[in-house]
């Protein structure tokens, strides 16, 4: 269980990413929109640091993604690797 909850949460983090890189902004960039540190992206997008709903709404939002569509994107990424 423990194994397919890490590859989920991988899953998870690897969107994320995605949606940074697709609005063209580093790190620091997002970081900036979102008024936290540098080390706050760092830190979820490397697995160090788990998010809440909110900040992934958040963190979306910051990105030009609602959430559902993220949501979307989840389901979808999940359902490919099940």
């Amino acid at each position: 269980m423990k194994n397919n909850y890490s590859s989920n949460h991988k899953i998870l983090v690897s969107l994320l990413r995605a949606i940074r890189l697709e609005a063209g902004f580093s790190q620091a960039d997002l970081a900036k929109n979102l008024k936290q540190p540098q080390s706050f992206v760092s830190k979820y997008e490397t697995g160090e640091r788990r998010l809440d709903l909110l900040e992934v709404k958040r963190i979306c939002n910051a990105c030009g993604v609602s959430l559902g569509e993220f949501v979307q994107k989840l389901e979808s990424a999940l359902n490919v690797a099940e």
